[in-house]
């Protein structure tokens, strides 16, 4: 009798124990569930390899002022290909001392007739701060090799021959690099350079004066922090 009644007491604590596992269990699928139906709001990114934006009141106060002159759809500056999942901003400089962001803007849609090269950018920043859009977010431009597929590229005006940037094209540089870094949920640390890709000298001066590269970066950092952030996922 005694050891009947010690089994069924074994078999009374089993069922306990399995029950206990089993609430513990769906405790966690539905903290799991919450936790994931909150990260797919707040972080779409992690879900998805296609091309999307964030959205909110607060990113579109950030946006700057954009000319947009978008290119003829070619081959040879802006081929329609639609982007993956936006990763990067790359930052460049036209090496072309005292042209206007419409000169290097009208250069790229000038290829489609020269077929001189290929080449591109989504945006330009002219020496006066102004800033031209060539090619949509969405769409590859040909300006950062291998990172086109998933970057925005930004061509940046200059004076002269250092390369080094006027007080109006940084703060555009900086505002827009922000702006974008809201819209694609990235941080200042997502900024490169076209250096940090090919290896190649561009931005001249940002890739001579490291300092100067750690500082935009960190400015970046500060106008992205002064932006309240409430984004919604857009596609």
């Amino acid at each position: 009798m005694k050891k009947g009644r010690k089994k069924k007491i074994s078999d009374i604590q089993k069922m306990k124990r399995v029950r206990r596992y089993m609430w513990l269990g769906l405790i966690f699928l539905i903290v799991l569930a919450v936790f994931l139906g909150i990260a797919k709001k707040v972080k779409p990114g992690w879900f998805t390899r296609k091309y999307y934006e964030m959205e909110g009141k607060d990113i579109d106060a950030s946006k700057p002022k954009i000319d947009v002159q978008l290119l003829t759809v070619n081959e040879y500056s802006r081929p329609g290909t639609e982007t993956e999942k936006i990763t990067g901003i790359v930052v460049h400089y036209t090496a072309n001392p005292g042209s206007t962001a419409i000169d290097n803007r009208n250069y790229f849609e000038g290829l489609k007739d020269t077929h001189i090269t290929e080449a591109s950018s989504n945006f330009i920043i002219g020496i006066e701060g102004e800033i031209v859009q060539c090619v949509p977010t969405w769409e590859v431009a040909y300006a950062s090799n291998s990172r086109n597929i998933d970057t925005v590229s930004i061509e940046c005006c200059h004076p002269d021959e250092s390369g080094k940037f006027t007080e109006e094209t940084y703060r555009s540089m900086v505002q827009l690099c922000a702006w974008l870094c809201l819209k694609f949920d990235l941080s200042e640390k997502e900024v490169i350079r076209h250096y940090d890709v090919t290896g190649k000298n561009c931005p001249k001066y940002f890739v001579e004066d490291k300092k100067a590269w750690k500082r935009f970066r960190k400015d970046i950092k500060a106008a992205i922090k002064n932006t309240p952030q409430d984004g919604r996922d857009k596609a």
